[in-house]
């Protein structure tokens, strides 16, 4: 079964066209899929909950809070799935996935998805040629959701033309063909740290710094649609995790080194995101430090740099990434830090761009190889720009 421990949602939104969704659901399954299904209300008036429940062996989720008060976790949902399949996608929901509105559950799922966005669009004619439409068709492309369709063909109007849902056929064709193309890093070991680190003062103090993890996890979720086999250690974040990357939480630097030297001699690939504390106090005190009447001199020692010892450690066939963030002669510092590290590949980011750095969710980056070629990227989201950087390593790794 080619789609085996797949996990894919199928959005199923108002179109008559709504009836074909039981005939994907069900090559879905037959290819070995597991399929969740979450519908908008007006779908309901063309094809049963309980039929899409029945094939997909899944409860459909309709709402965002249940009669019995529960509530569907629409950020699970984006989380659990592989791929989010919308089809058929009707004109009206279309125009609320190209402008960001959510008032019904798939929507809010669309906005939390962190997997590839699969959208198989149906209407009537006049309705695919409107300009809206095809501008926020357009729109969802330049974000990199994928459109299937539609297809030329007799409509429920009695026209002939473009907006017929492609058959269940073709749209499971294309998931296939998704899949196959994202496997660039099947039975690859990476590495993957994110976040800061928390070196304590006392019980209630501790030195860190802005960083949220929020770049370092984009890149484990992008490499494991990859076929990675992702290890994130992450210092304190709020973000969830998704439950096929293996997290192993940490606080302070030494913790991260002891946990990254651990896993990095089994690791083909490795990249160190994490906002590691350059000092530690030296001693932690057991009890609250009282506050000082005068000034408080605080004893720090060095931590011992990671990625310096994992470029030590490199073997033949390792690929090792770090970060720069750099306020002046970025590309110089940058540079000479590949060098004295043993890397195969350093990105740059400036603190001179606005909306780079810490704790956003946009990024600008540069990227430098061993062999000094620069690629500059325009300002992004961090998903985008993780996408980017795992291509960059793809191209490199296997050139």
């Amino acid at each position: 079964m080619r789609l085996s421990g797949k996990h894919i949602l199928l959005g199923v939104t108002g179109s008559i066209s709504a009836y074909k969704a039981a005939e994907i659901c069900r090559l879905l399954v037959k290819e070995g899929a597991d399929v969740k299904v979450v519908m908008t209300t007006s779908a309901t008036e063309f094809i049963s909950p309980l039929t899409l429940a029945t094939l997909s062996k899944n409860t459909v989720q309709l709402h965002m809070v249940n009669q019995d008060q529960s509530w569907n976790n629409h950020v699970e949902l984006g989380l659990w799935a592989d791929l989010f399949l919308i089809a058929p996608a009707s004109a009206n929901s279309i125009a609320k996935l190209a402008n960001g509105i959510s008032d019904n559950l798939l929507l809010t799922v669309f906005l939390s998805a962190r997997c590839p966005i699969m959208i198989a669009p149906a209407m009537d004619h006049d309705m695919f040629l409107h300009p809206a439409t095809q501008s926020n068709l357009n729109l969802l492309k330049e974000r990199k959701n994928i459109i299937v369709g539609p297809e030329k063909g007799e409509l429920a109007s009695g026209l002939i033309g473009e907006g017929r849902l492609s058959e269940p056929s073709k749209i499971l064709q294309e998931v296939l063909t998704l899949f196959n193309n994202i496997g660039k890093l099947k039975g690859k070991k990476v590495l993957v740290t994110a976040g800061p680190t928390r070196e304590p003062i006392d019980p209630v103090r501790f030195i860190s710094n802005h960083s949220s993890g929020k770049m370092g996890i984009a890149l484990a979720i992008e490499l494991a649609k990859e076929g990675a086999e992702v290890t994130l250690v992450a210092g304190p974040i709020q973000i969830p995790v998704p439950a096929n990357i293996h997290h192993i939480a940490i606080e302070t630097a030494l913790e991260m080194y002891n946990a990254c030297i651990n896993y990095f001699s089994k690791t083909d690939i490795a990249i160190m995101a994490a906002a590691v504390a350059d000092y530690a106090p030296v001693t932690k005190s057991d009890k609250k430090v009282k506050k000082k009447e005068d000034e408080w001199n605080l004893p720090m020692t060095k931590t011992i740099d990671i990625l310096a010892q994992c470029g030590k450690l490199k073997q033949e066939g390792q690929f090792l990434i770090g970060f720069a963030l750099e306020t002046d002669n970025e590309i110089e510092n940058a540079i000479d830090k590949l060098k004295r590290k043993n890397l195969d590949l350093i990105i740059l980011n400036s603190l001179k761009d606005p909306g780079a750095g810490f704790a956003g969710d946009t990024n600008k980056i540069t990227l430098i190889d061993r062999n000094n070629i620069i690629t500059e990227f325009a300002l992004k989201n961090k998903s985008e720009v993780a996408h980017d950087i795992v291509q960059k390593i793809i191209e490199i790794s296997h050139a």
